[in-house]
């Protein structure tokens, strides 16, 4: 999964993600930088305006198309978090609950479905605060 939550003065916070998709050509089980760039792009979409990007260094935030792809993109500011801040990685706190939460299941194991709908479903509510 990728997300951004947004913060606009004034407004309430948003949370845009997307699920990494199933099938891949090329056999990718992650997300490569081109789908970050996409989400970033609808994320511009969406709010309308400028966006200060705070990120992790995960390993495809740092390829040299990403950094490309941001340096080209005038609206966008990056800004690189230390090598390990989890404590100032809001992200982590908002959807770790979520998306743990298949994992602490009882019963059967879950199948990749039961692990989608479930993130889906913590997703939705942080999104609308149900």
């Amino acid at each position: 999964m990728a997300a951004l939550l947004c913060y606009r003065f004034g407004q309430p916070s948003r949370l845009i993600y997307r699920l990494c998709p199933d099938a891949r050509p090329d056999g990718r089980k992650s997300f490569s930088w081109t789908d970050y760039r996409d989400l970033i792009q609808t994320a511009h979409h969406l709010l309308g305006g400028p966006i200060a990007l705070v990120w992790d260094n995960v390993n495809t935030h740092l390829t040299a198309g990403m950094r490309r792809c941001t340096a080209d993109r005038e609206w966008l500011t990056v800004i690189q978090l230390p090598p390990y801040a989890p404590h100032f990685n809001t992200l982590e706190k908002a959807c770790g609950p979520c998306c743990g939460a298949p994992a602490r299941r009882t019963g059967p194991s879950p199948t990749p479905d039961d692990v989608i709908t479930a993130i889906r479903r913590g997703l939705h509510q942080l999104q609308y605060g149900q």
